[in-house]
């Protein structure tokens, strides 16, 4: 039987387009109506950024301030599954991602509906994907299936490449040293693998079970260290977005922020990390261990 299936997402640079087109081909392949929905903010955010530009979304991407979205259509008023395409930014869902989630004609659909979201991400989007689960219990959605794609390389290599994407528009190698930036093309193809897990389940009509397999196939994988620092970084950006909102000029709050973040990620996050390696880490494993459950599963 035919299954209605929506695909709706945001996508700047069409990285996470690519990601959703390799997991839904299983699914397109095997004749279900997919109804893709690349939704675009009203007024477009500049790519490739300017450092001004991209800092300034920060206040409002972290206090969850949606924007306004140009119209779009969905087929059906009723799906069998929706796939959510997501990025972080900040740490957080990326504006027009929360302002999709926003959305009442969004909301109407989620109800009482399998939803299962895909992130393309540098290597963080734990806080982005709890925020993410939040809203969708709010709009009474059953998440059933979560995965991540991460740059792999090391944390301050590809903090490097991807500013290197984001401010210069090129996905090439830096100074031809650095690795290219961004989800590798092999971890994108590998996406069909998922699709067809996917497929097995939307089938079957049973979604039970569908987050452990896609678990078994590292489709997601929570990082102790990431998961550690981003932990710590979370409550941070939130003071500095608290702070940052009640300026009137908000621009050297920004630039202030912009060091901040080099300072943290370069020389205080190695500190914090050995400190707790030493002190904490050995003595928190059952915590840790309850820590990942969480956040690679939907609940």
């Amino acid at each position: 039987m035919q299954k209605k299936i929506l695909v709706i997402y945001y996508s700047q640079t069409g990285q996470l387009g690519d990601i959703l087109s390799n997991l839904c081909k299983p699914l397109a392949d095997a004749g279900h109506d997919i109804d893709n929905v690349r939704v675009e903010p009203e007024t477009a955010y500049p790519f490739p950024w300017t450092g001004k530009s991209f800092f300034a979304v920060m206040p409002d991407c972290v206090k969850s301030v949606p924007t306004k979205l140009k119209p779009f259509q969905l087929k059906h008023n009723r799906y069998d599954l929706v796939i959510l395409g997501y990025q972080a930014w900040f740490l957080s869902p990326s504006i027009p991602c929360n302002s999709i989630l926003q959305e009442p004609a969004v909301r109407n659909v989620l109800q009482n509906t399998p939803v299962v979201t895909i992130t393309g991400a540098r290597n963080m989007w734990i806080s982005a994907m709890e925020r993410i689960k939040v809203s969708l219990k709010e709009a009474d959605a059953k998440l059933v299936g979560s995965m991540a794609l991460v740059d792999k390389h090391a944390n301050f290599v590809s903090f490097i490449t991807i500013f290197h994407w984001m401010f210069k528009g090129k996905k090439d190698r830096y100074l031809n040293i650095f690795p290219k930036p961004g989800v590798a093309d092999a971890d994108i193809a590998h996406c069909r693998v998922y699709g067809a897990t996917v497929l097995q389940h939307l089938e079957k009509e049973n979604r039970d079970g569908l987050q452990d397999e896609l678990i078994a196939q590292k489709a997601i994988e929570v990082k102790y260290n990431l998961m550690f620092i981003e932990s710590k970084a979370r409550k941070i950006f939130a003071v500095w977005a608290g702070i940052i909102v009640k300026k009137k000029n908000r621009t050297p709050w920004l630039v202030a922020f912009k060091y901040y973040l080099i300072i943290a990620l370069f020389i205080a996050a190695p500190i914090i990390l050995t400190v707790d390696a030493i002190f904490f880490k050995p003595f928190l494993s059952g915590r840790i261990k309850r820590q990942k459950q969480q956040y690679s599963g939907v609940n």
